[in-house]
C-alpha cells in the first residue's frame, strides 16, 4: 500500500513536471545566437559596439542561473563603451551540453575558448560570478593567452570544508537521479525559488521582479537541474586540483567580494585567490551579499573599462616587443 502511494505520488509529479517544464520554455523565449562547440551549443546574446577599441568582455554566471542574471544591470551598463559576450553554460538556460564531460570548470572553459575563436575572438576580458570564479581561474591557468583580465565577483576559488547539500549529491546517482529531475523540481522548486533567491541576496533586498527577469525558473527544467547538480558536485574536487596552480596567474585580476556573503564564504576563497595570485586587485564591500553585480553595479563597470583600456595599451607595447 505505501509502495503504491510513493509511485502514484512520484506519478503525479512526473505529469507536474513534464507540463510545468513544458509551459517555462514557453514562458521563457531565449533569443540570442547558438554556436556549436565540442560537446555543446552554447546559447550567446552580443551586447554593444561589435568594433569598440580592446578585447570584449565575456559574462559568465553562476549556478543555479543563466546569461540574464548577469545581462541587468551590469552587462548592459558595461555595453555602453565595450563589446559584451552573454553566455550561458554548457547545460544551463538555452545551452545544451553532450554526457558528464562538461561538467568541470576547466571542460567548460574550453568550450568557451573554442566559443570565442568561431566568434573571433582572440583574447578577452572575463567576468565571471560564484561557481564561474573557478572557471575563470581554469582559463587564466590553463589557457593563459585567451585571458587579457579577469573580473570576479563572489567567486568560488578553493577547496572548503563540507559538500554541496545532499539533494545535490543524490541528483548525480544512477536512476535515482534522472526520477529526482523528472518528479520534484517543478513541484517542490516552484515554491522554494523565490525564498533561495532572496537568501542570495541577502543581506540586500532582492530588486522586484528578479526571478522573472533573470529567467531563474529554467533551472527547474529536468536537464538544467540535473546540469546544475553535476556541476556543484564536481567543483570542490577540481578547486582542489586547480587551486596549487594559481600561482602561475599572470593575468591582471581585479575580486569583488561582499563582507556579509553566506553563499561562497571571500575568507576561504576571495582572500585566498588575493593571496595565492598577487597582483589581485582586491575590492571588499562592506555589508554586501552574493549579488554584488546588483549592489554595485557602476562600481564594477569602471573597473572592467580601466582593465580593457589597460590591455588595449599594452597591446601595441607587446607586439613592439615581440617584433624586435
Amino acid at each position: 500500500m505505501v509502495l503504491a502511494g510513493v509511485v502514484i505520488t512520484l506519478a503525479v509529479f512526473a505529469v507536474v513536471t513534464y507540463y510545468g517544464a513544458a509551459a517555462i520554455d514557453r514562458a521563457y523565449p531565449l533569443n540570442g545566437e547558438r554556436i556549436d562547440v565540442a560537446g555543446a551549443r552554447l546559447r550567446v546574446v552580443q551586447l554593444g559596439p561589435r568594433d569598440a577599441a580592446g578585447p570584449p568582455v565575456v559574462m559568465v554566471h553562476g549556478a543555479t542561473a543563466n546569461l540574464e542574471t548577469l545581462r541587468q544591470p551590469l552587462g548592459e551598463l558595461i555595453a555602453k563603451q565595450h563589446r559584451v559576450i552573454l553566455v550561458d553554460r554548457p547545460g544551463h538556460g538555452g545551452s545544451t551540453r553532450e554526457g558528464s564531460d562538461a561538467t568541470s570548470p576547466s571542460a567548460q572553459a574550453k568550450m568557451i575558448a573554442e566559443m570565442l575563436t568561431k566568434l573571433g575572438v582572440d583574447r578577452a576580458v572575463f567576468v565571471v560570478h560564484s561557481w564561474s570564479g573557478a572557471l575563470g581561474a581554469a582559463m587564466a591557468v590553463e589557457i593563459p593567452e585567451r585571458v587579457a583580465g579577469l573580473v570576479m565577483l563572489a567567486p568560488a576559488t578553493h577547496p572548503w570544508s563540507g559538500g554541496v547539500g545532499l539533494f545535490n549529491h543524490l541528483a548525480t546517482l544512477p536512476v535515482i537521479g534522472p526520477i529526482l529531475a523528472h518528479t520534484l523540481p517543478v513541484p517542490l522548486g516552484w515554491f522554494m525559488m523565490d525564498g533561495g533567491a532572496r537568501n542570495v541576496f541577502s543581506p540586500q533586498t532582492m530588486p522586484d521582479g528578479y526571478v522573472k527577469d533573470t529567467m531563474i525558473p529554467l533551472v527547474l527544467r529536468p536537464r538544467q537541474f540535473l546540469a546544475n547538480a553535476w556541476d556543484l558536485v564536481l567543483l570542490k574536487p577540481e578547486v582542489t586540483r586547480l587551486s596549487p596552480r594559481y600561482s602561475e596567474i599572470k593575468a591582471p585580476v581585479t575580486i569583488f567580494a561582499g563582507d556579509t556573503d553566506r553563499t561562497v564564504s571571500p575568507r576561504i576563497h576571495s582572500q585566498a585567490f588575493a593571496r595565492d595570485v598577487p597582483q589581485t586587485k582586491l575590492i571588499s564591500l562592506p555589508g554586501v551579499g552574493h549579488m554584488p553585480q546588483n549592489a554595485v553595479p557602476e562600481r564594477i563597470a569602471a573597473e572592467v573599462d580601466l582593465m580593457v583600456r589597460n590591455a588595449t595599451s599594452a597591446a601595441p607595447k607587446a607586439a613592439s616587443a615581440a617584433a624586435n
